[in-house]
């Protein structure tokens, strides 16, 4: 394919929707990209540890066949030649789903829905990446794949589960990277690494090949670097199968649009108060919720301070936690391979009965209708549109969380990250987590968006408003600080 002008940037460092543009127009080729992108795994990855497999060969040719399509005439998919990594839990045809560890050996027979929808809008699958075992923790370390660095600074880590994909995708090597969130973990390593990353409304994501993914909590979705990107993919692999346990309506607009819609005049309640008793959030995500809720008030945003009143959630998301992790336990091949921490967590679950769990998500049905009330409203208090919030508790901290003690040394470290996140994972309600800037210790802050359920749109529409408004922060060229604010 003949180029009508030269490549004047680094590929790797455009956003998806960029990326396609040029090489849709011919100012670039897929091949061009994918070069871009394996280059970056080259040189970035070795520090930082966030993929585990890397497909060069598998996508060189896929990046030759979408050329050939477009040389063709044939018309474009809506992620024509874009690298995308995926974590280690969703099935790639031809690779192991580790699942972040060794129980399993053969490799996958097909592509999970998700990635099948994926390649059939033209991304490409560049490769696989890290994420501790099962995803049961907030840090992205583990026997098998080891530790996985934050690239903003790399004795901290990227946060997780879905860490790995959040350092692939804010070092450059990608730009979109798929995660999963059965408690936080799209949104904790976006916060921790300057992403945008939203966890839909429970069931907008089919969890194919499985029926669920931790029976109610779990989602998969996109870590991005711009808001336009996630709504990009998420038009593409939104929707549902037959054998999916949940279902989300459709929305009444496409991701797209209300990327690009002004928001309109919404009522937004704010609060820095914990879920989790006794949880103090950092002096950094306290400001960043007041600046913030400052920011919305000069848009034209009617912003309050709110109690929300929040239910503790323990009682539904505990068993449904012990249950989805024995629940993947149980279908590995290798059961004996798994880290000894995960088998302590699959005896620790042991009482979690399937009646237990179906009780479990019946609590969580109660308290979603109880939560919910901070948007409809609560007696003597007006309901909001969007709620802001904190998306984690601490600032990131240092690597190697993970290197000893057992499922309750780990539980109590995860405790404070996940304290406004998992309540969201009981109730189904989409949440995203956006980035405000960098602190003093050099690491991303970022703020919580929770809108109504099934209400994705006004959280992508608001989070764009804010993105426009503000800027966010970029890595430099070496990957290592802030360049610039986009």
């Amino acid at each position: 394919m003949r180029r009508t002008e030269p490549v004047e940037v680094n590929l790797a460092d455009l956003p998806a929707s960029d990326l396609v543009r040029r090489i849709t127009s011919g100012d670039a080729t897929a091949a061009d990209a994918v070069e871009a992108s394996l280059e970056r795994i080259e040189r970035r990855n070795p520090g930082l540890n966030a993929f585990s497999v890397v497909l060069a060969d598998e996508a060189r040719a896929d990046a030759a066949r979408l050329d050939a399509s477009l040389a063709a005439g044939e018309a474009p998919g809506p992620l024509h030649g874009v690298p995308i990594a995926i974590k280690e839990e969703v099935d790639v045809v031809g690779c192991v789903t580790t699942f972040g560890g060794r129980g399993n050996s053969t490799p996958a027979a097909r592509d999970s829905e998700v990635v099948a929808r994926l390649r059939r809008a033209g991304a490409v699958i560049i490769g696989k990446t890290r994420m501790p075992e099962f995803g049961q923790w907030p840090f992205t370390e583990s026997v098998d794949g080891g530790i996985t660095r934050n690239p903003w600074d790399r004795s901290h880590t990227p946060g997780g589960s879905s860490g790995g994909t959040a350092a692939a995708v804010a070092a450059g090597m990608v730009p979109v990277g798929i995660g999963g969130d059965g408690g936080g973990s799209i949104r904790i390593p976006s916060a921790y690494c300057g992403l945008f990353g939203l966890k839909p409304t429970r069931g907008r994501v089919t969890s194919d090949p499985m029926p669920h993914l931790w029976w109610a909590l779990g989602t998969t979705g996109p870590l991005t670097r711009t808001v336009l990107d996630s709504a990009l993919v998420y038009d593409v692999i939104r929707g549902n199968l037959a054998a999916d346990r949940f279902k989300a309506p459709e929305p009444g607009t496409s991701f797209i649009a209300a990327a690009g819609a002004d928001p309109g005049r919404l009522r937004i309640g704010w609060s820095t108060v914990p879920v989790t008793k006794g949880v103090r959030p950092a002096d950094e995500h306290v400001r960043a919720v007041h600046e913030i809720a400052a920011v919305l008030a000069e848009l034209g945003h009617d912003v309050v301070e709110i109690d929300p009143a929040y239910p503790d959630p323990t009682a539904a998301f505990i068993p449904q936690f012990f249950g989805g992790v024995r629940t993947e336990a149980d279908a590995m091949e290798h059961f004996d391979r798994l880290e000894p921490r995960t088998r302590q967590t699959y005896r620790l679950g042991a009482w979690v009965t399937p009646s237990i769990i179906e009780k479990a998500m019946a609590a969580g049905e109660r308290l979603a209708e109880r939560t919910n009330r901070i948007f409809t409203g609560f007696p003597g208090q007006q309901g909001v549109d969007v709620l802001l919030t904190p998306t984690i508790g601490p600032r990131p901290r240092r690597v190697g969380a993970l290197s000893r003690g057992g499922t309750v040394a780990a539980a109590l470290k995860s405790r404070p990250v996940v304290a406004w996140t998992a309540l969201w994972n009981v109730t189904g309600n989409p949440a995203a987590s956006v980035p405000t800037g960098i602190a003093a210790d050099g690491l991303p802050v970022a703020v919580q968006l929770v809108g109504r359920i099934g209400d994705e749109t006004t959280l992508l529409s608001l989070s764009a408003q804010l993105e426009r408004a503000r800027g966010w922060p970029l890595l430099t060229e070496g990957g290592d600080r802030a360049a610039s604010m986009r």
